[in-house]
């Protein structure tokens, strides 16, 4: 008989403090390899501060975080090993550095032998490789954006985080963002994202995962979680939706905790 493999993330009761203030109450839930999984929930709800512990970036106060039945390396470099990559809200592009470049920077971190055939590989798959020689400051944001998550595509991971991936974009490319996501999730990796634009998450995600002040007020399919009372309560009724698809509009985002 064989033995069922690990959820490709499994974050389990997982609590975070900043000070006296809880970020996150004993938030679990898991990430299957070929599923995209979204955190939604309003500005301060802890979906950053789940991304930033996955990534050892903040130090859980209980619970684990574990990727592929093991526990989640604490470095960069052990998450790439790993099989994890993370694209950045603020996208941290080093803009003088041509597009090739930037997505060089993870393979040569990995000392990958196959570094450039792989980044010229990964360009070309997301339309990209006509810009390769640009300085990354050069393009238009839509294409900037690109340009990041073909440097966390190119270390081939197993397990992608996304932060608000579709921030800023048009609806072109919000379409051409979801197709690209399915093709990754098509392709057996495990995503999970954290997104305001409700559209968009409803459209590429298998299950969501819905926070509210640190803690899970649903999870379920996107029917089911756009049916909760609670999810309408707390986050998408709070004020109607926009063609942003965000919530609390305006709302600060303090010490980390979004």
């Amino acid at each position: 008989m064989n033995t069922p493999l690990p959820p490709r993330l499994s974050v389990g009761g997982l609590e975070v403090a900043f000070g006296g203030l809880t970020a996150l109450g004993g938030v679990s839930f898991d990430v299957a390899d070929g599923e995209t999984v979204a955190l939604i929930g309003p500005n301060g709800a802890g979906k950053t501060t789940v991304f930033n512990a996955v990534c050892g970036l903040v130090k859980p106060r209980k619970g684990t975080v574990r990727i592929a039945g093991r526990p989640a390396p604490a470095r960069t470099t052990g998450l790439l090993k790993a099989g994890v990559a993370r694209t950045l809200q603020g996208l941290g592009l080093f803009e003088h550095l041509t597009v090739l470049e930037n997505v060089l920077v993870p393979l040569t971190s990995l000392r990958d032998p196959d570094a450039i055939a792989k980044a010229h590989r990964t360009l070309d798959d997301l339309g990209l490789a006509h810009f390769a020689a640009r300085p990354a400051g050069t393009l238009p944001y839509p294409e900037r954006k690109r340009v990041a998550l073909a440097r966390a595509l190119a270390t081939d991971p197993r397990l992608l985080l996304l932060d608000e991936p579709a921030g800023g974009l048009g609806g072109a490319d919000i379409d051409a963002l979801a197709d690209t996501v399915r093709r990754i999730a098509a392709d057996g990796r495990a995503v999970l994202l954290v997104e305001h634009h409700v559209d968009f998450v409803m459209e590429v995600a298998d299950r969501i995962v819905v926070l509210d002040f640190g803690e899970v007020i649903a999870a379920g399919t996107p029917e089911a979680v756009q049916a909760d009372p609670a999810v309408e309560a707390a986050y998408l009724g709070l004020e109607a939706v926009g063609a942003t698809g965000t919530a609390r509009d305006g709302a600060a985002e303090a010490g980390g905790i979004a």
